[in-house]
């Protein structure tokens, strides 16, 4: 881990299907992650509410994708696991939220807070593949979801975030198909819409950045939005925060990104721990 990261013990490992962070959660505001997300408390507990009004006390909280809801801490800094919902087969999530809310929680977070002094202390500079990580967090790896390698190849186009914006016309004439063919059959795939897919990916896309003093706006462009506005908008809409406020709480990040990433005019590159 890098000085910064060594000394305030934040960080985030990036990989392409999984996020575990460990830093601020800043203030409590209503969010609607596109990935399945547990939550867990280093000290104390945590509180959720849920758009529906459904509120939950515990040292951990897992929700599923795109369900709204707060998340609030007794303590500044929260541990955070995110799993990709396409990169699992369908049913998983929906099992793993049941058991980390049944009589393996304790268990659960036991493992997930051993992770992160693993992380902290020995492995975020090392390579992750998804069942490493699933090992490392779960102590179990998720089964795999087998694409249609026409969407595998259209989200692999997504997640470049590089040239012209990857659209639903431009991947339905690579894989050969309609446009509303390609897209019935990328909802029935990932079990979500095409143009939700993106939003969430672009908006993640911006995690790998966060510790920068960069133009919020020039990055904004080179992620593929279409003005500052809507991308103010979208990232308070997933994270709950604005773009500066999670820039912001990120300056004592240390960041691990598994791939190398690159945000087109702002010059910026990334590469992997």
């Amino acid at each position: 881990m890098d000085d910064i990261g060594r000394k305030s013990g934040h960080l985030m490992l990036i990989t392409p299907e999984r996020v575990f962070y460990a830093g601020l959660l800043g203030r409590p505001r209503q969010r609607c992650s596109g990935g399945f997300n547990i939550y867990v408390a280093l000290e104390g507990g945590l509180w959720l509410t849920t758009s529906d009004g459904r509120q939950t006390h515990s040292e951990m909280i897992a929700v599923l994708p795109n369900v709204r809801h707060t998340i609030a801490s007794d303590y500044r800094s929260v541990l955070s696991i995110v799993i990709e919902p396409e990169s699992v087969r369908p049913g998983v999530l929906e099992d793993l939220a049941a058991r980390l809310a049944g009589p393996d929680a304790a268990a659960f977070t036991s493992r997930i807070r051993a992770a992160y002094r693993e992380l902290r202390e020995h492995h975020a500079g090392n390579e992750f593949s998804s069942a490493e990580f699933d090992s490392l967090c779960l102590g179990e790896v998720l089964p795999q979801r087998d694409l249609d390698p026409r969407v595998a190849r259209a989200i692999v186009q997504i997640g470049k975030f590089s040239g012209e914006p990857v659209t639903a016309a431009s991947c339905a004439a690579e894989a050969g198909l309609s446009p509303s063919r390609f897209l019935h059959l990328f909802k029935e795939e990932t079990g979500i819409s095409f143009r939700s897919f993106r939003a969430w990916k672009r908006a993640r896309h911006l995690l790998h950045f966060a510790n920068q003093d960069i133009n919020l706006a020039h990055l904004a462009q080179d992620i593929g939005y279409p003005d500052s506005t809507h991308f103010s908008h979208s990232i308070r809409r997933f994270y709950g925060l604005k773009p500066r406020a999670i820039f912001s709480g990120s300056r004592d990040l240390a960041i691990y990104s598994h791939r190398r990433v690159a945000a087109g005019n702002s010059g910026l590159t990334q590469e992997a721990g």
